[in-house]
Order: structure tokens, then sequence, then C-alpha cells
């Protein structure tokens, strides 16, 4: 696919320039999240495009290591050059009326040997819910990337926009797409919020733009790739299962930072201590605050404190207060031992250590909270009035070191080097409008009863099941505090997949946080296991 087919997406949008077919009035009031009669026949009218500007594409060239050379670090491989688009999808009901305008940044090599038809695309996005696809793109995978500063923080401006050695567009196209609401993403007119803003919602309206993009493009026989993080694993389980049922298939997933049962996130479950001691370990030992196990590898400290948390802390915690003092007693030591906090506290807290608790703790002496995101990073703590026990965002050092940075270079990629301008403010994050009215209601697939605080491995399970050929990559930071990486482990396994299913499941821990690729030796690592993730398709 060249330049030309690109370009063709994008002509600016006045708005629907022809009024699709009527529907009842209980669709169209489904569908625009209205009432029926009056108010129905009133939004059938409104729902039109959101105006937006016409596609831009731009010819750019990459130098870097790639491939062979960053297998045996022989060489590079010749520069190659690419073909990079901004603008919009629109994406329909079934009987064509607009739901929204979805934007997306996609990159397509030039010069690709064999059948353009043939190269895989990979589908990339963050989470949130209400998270553009920013730090995927220019912190993570894309072509062009900020160069990181280690566990530090990066800036100011003028920050260092480089080539990024380890992108994945040398193994695949890639087309990072914002959910509606983010970023450049805007719902018709007339479309309420809840129509995306949802566990199903959200993927079904994904799941639309997937088609509306394999249409557009011509890229239908391409083998087909979804990369999500965060929220976006969510998403890729039950987007999954939705193109499964919709007759498109794919050839793999790559799941960054996973959560797919949500239940352990409700205050007071037992499983969500569980899931982070390891963590806490690991960020504890980075430190120098945990002396466990010295002289024994990171990775046999996680594989130990993890055991240590389902054979030991588990059982204990479903005691409660029948839970003997000595047996507590003996517990909190060894906890203490393994994450760094005093044996006083855990008892006191009945060997419950609280997510904002372990942050504040950890190196209260020396007057700094660590990072949620990524536990390696840490600020100095804001007085009594001022620190807040919600981990918001902009309360975490490591999401506040780095997303000024991204955000900087993404706007230079897309309107210096792309030529791309769009005169709406463009939202990297939503949460705060987007989160609270997030519809977490979901019914997992084969599943009978409905619930608040899904758990999507169900639906993972389902694609898995009816296409024996997906394949499945779940990676994840050693120091993320937001999605634990024993989680991930313990949600895969109660998806009860067969041997001949479990071979298509691969896993990869690294020395990083939640978003894996601001350590520059893990996102090496990250992009020579996903290449070879990529090859054992081909």
């Amino acid at each position: 696919m060249g330049s030309e087919g690109l370009r063709s997406w994008g002509e600016a949008s006045p708005g629907e320039p022809d009024e699709p077919r009527r529907a009842t009035a209980r669709a169209e009031a489904d569908a625009a999240g209205t009432d029926g009669g009056q108010g129905s026949r009133r939004a059938e009218k409104e729902r039109r495009f959101a105006p937006h500007p016409k596609a831009a594409s731009a010819h750019l060239t990459w130098h870097g290591a790639t491939g062979a050379a960053r297998r045996d670090g022989e060489g590079t491989e010749p520069s190659f050059g690419y073909v990079a688009t901004a603008g919009h999808v629109d994406i329909r009901e079934d009987d064509g009326k607009p739901i929204g305008s979805m934007f997306c940044l996609t990159y397509v090599r030039d010069g690709f040997e064999g059948d353009p038809a043939a190269r895989p695309v990979t589908f990339a996005f963050n989470g949130g819910p209400g998270s553009a696809s920013v730090p995927v793109n220019v912190g993570g995978i894309g072509p062009r990337i900020v160069a990181p500063n280690g566990d530090r923080r990066i800036g100011p401006a003028p920050f260092d926009i480089v080539d990024n050695p380890d992108t994945l567009l040398a193994d695949s196209d890639l087309v990072f797409v914002d959910a509606l609401g983010t970023g450049w993403s805007e719902l018709a007119e007339g479309v309420k919020g809840k129509r995306a803003w949802g566990v199903d919602a959200d993927a079904e309206c994904f799941a639309r733009f997937v088609e509306a993009w394999l249409e557009l493009t011509g890229r239908y026989n391409s083998p087909l790739y979804l990369f999500g993080e965060s929220y976006g694993t969510t998403r890729c389980a039950v987007l999954a299962r939705i193109l499964e049922q919709r007759g498109v298939a794919l050839s793999g997933i790559v799941m960054l930072s996973s959560i797919f049962d949500w239940a352990p996130t409700n205050p007071g479950n037992d499983a969500n201590y569980v899931e982070l001691l390891p963590t806490y370990a690991a960020i504890a030992r980075y430190h120098g605050r945990s002396h466990a196990l010295a002289g024994r590898s990171d990775d046999e400290l996680f594989e130990e404190a993890s055991r240590f948390a389902e054979e030991r802390l588990a059982p204990a915690l479903l005691r409660g207060d029948r839970l003997d003092a000595a047996t507590e007693a003996e517990l909190a030591g060894r906890m203490g031992e393994l994450i760094g906090l005093p044996a006083e506290l855990l008892r006191d807290r009945h060997l419950r250590v609280e997510l904002t608790d372990f942050r504040s703790e950890l190196l209260r002496d020396e007057g700094l909270v660590c990072g949620r995101l990524d536990g390696r990073f840490a600020f100095e703590r804001g007085n009594f009035l001022q620190t807040s026990r919600e981990g918001r965002p902009e309360e975490d050092p490591s999401d506040s070191a780095l997303n000024a940075a991204w955000t900087h270079a993404w706007h230079q990629v897309v309107s210096g080097e792309i030529g791309y301008r769009n005169p709406r403010p463009y939202l990297v994050s939503n949460y705060d409008r987007i989160g609270p009215k997030w519809d977490f209601t979901h019914t997992g697939a084969g599943v009978l009863w409905e619930s608040t605080s899904p758990n999507v491995a169900y639906d993972l399970a389902f694609a898995m099941r009816h296409n024996p050929l997906l394949r499945v990559l779940f990676v994840g930071g050693r120091y993320d505090l937001a999605t634990p990486f024993l989680g991930t482990v313990e949600d895969v396994s109660r998806m009860y997949l067969g041997d001949r299913i479990k071979g298509n499941i691969g896993w990869r821990l690294y020395d990083s946080g939640h978003m894996v690729y601001e350590n520059p030796e893990a996102r090496a690592r990250m992009a020579r296991d996903v290449e070879e993730f990529f090859s054992l398709g081909r």
C-alpha cells in the first residue's frame, strides 16, 4: 500500500454527507443514548461526523539497528523508508449511522520484499481508560521516540527525538489508535458517551475501526496483530473475542502490563495484597531496603516472593482474625525481610499492605514517595494537606517524569515531521472526564452472569479456543505496581486452557515498570522477544 492509498482515507469531513436509512425508534435510542419518540428523531437529524482535517502523509527514513543486528550485535540494517500517515477513520453502526471518527497514526514500510499484503499489521494502543496512544508510540515501539534517561526525569525541552533502534516497524506495519474521547478521536454529533465508554462498547468500537481500516487500505489478507498496554490489554481480550465472532482472525496479541480480572482492584480484596507482594519485594531491593535472598538474582527473588505470597500469605489472609498471633508474627517477620517494611507495621495491618502505604512508607526516612507505574522512580512527599492517597497520575513520580517528554515529541512528529495539524486540543489523557463514566459492566464469554468487576480472561480464552492458532505474548515489568505481574499469571491460570493452547502462550518479565520501554535495555529485549514472536507466525 503506497502513500496515495493512505491519503485517500482522510478527505476533510464536514459532517455526514447523506442521511442513513431510518431504523426503529428503539434502535435509534440505543445507539444515540437517548429515549425513544421525539428525542430519537431529533438525535437522528443531529447524528453526523464531527468535522476533522484531511489526512496528511510524509515519506520518512529510518536509521538504526534492527533484525539480525539486534540478535547478534553485528552491524546495522540499511536504512529503510516508510510512509507515516496521520488521519481519521470514520466508524458506523450496522445501518450506516455515524458513531465517531477515530484518529490514528499509521506507519507503513517501503520496499518490502514480496507481496505487501503479506506483511503483518499491528494495531497498538494504550489504555486508561481515557488515555490516547502516545506513550506506546513515541515512548515505545514507534519509529521515532524520545531518548530515555534511565530512572530519572527527562527534560525539560528541548527533548532528544531519535530514530527508535527497537521499533517494531522493522517487523510489522504499525497502526496507533486513539480511543473515542481521547486524542483527536471524537464521537459523532448526537452520540452519547455511553456508546463508547465501557468495557463492551469500547471494544466493539475498536472492532469496527479494525474492519474499517482493513477495508480502506485493502489489507484484509495481512497477518493481524494487537499490541495493548494496561487497560489496552482488557480491550485486547474483549476485542479478540469480538473479531473472532465477526470472522476476523488474529495471528497474535502482545499484552503489555496486563489486567483481566478487575475484582482484586476493589478495596479490601485480599487477592490484591497477594498479587502485589512480589512487586513490593523487587522495588524494596532496588532501593536497598530489602536484603532477602542476598546474592540471588532479581528473577529468583521475584519467584521466591511469588511462592511466599501464594503459599503462605494467601491462606493466612483467608483466615482473617482466626489466624493465631504467633503465625501472624512469623509471617510479618518474613514479609518485612522481603518488602523492606517494619514487621510491627505489618502486624498492625494484619499482613495487608495497601499500595499507597507501601509507596509512602518504603522511603519515608528520606522524605520520598516511590512511583506507582514504576517503583524505581521517587520524588519528595508533599505536606500533610497535599499528600493524596488516591494514586492519581499527577502524584506519581514515574508518570510525571515521562509524560511531558512524550507529549512534546508526539506533537513534533505529527505536526513537524508528518505535517498534520488539527485546531482542536489533543487530549493525551481524558481520564477525568471518561474514567468516572466508564461502564465496567460486562458479561464474559460463556458466563451466565453480568458483573461490574469484569474478568475478561474468559473472552481471551474464548478467542484462543475458537482460533487455536492465535498466539499471545504476556510481557511486564517487575517494578509495576499498577498491574502486578503475578496478577496476570494468576488470571491466565484460571482460564484452564489445554496443553495444546498453552503452547501458544509466552511470558517475559523485564527490569522496568508499567511502561517497559522506558528502560532502554528492557525495550531492546522486548523488541527481540516480539520479533521472535512475529517470526513464529511466518
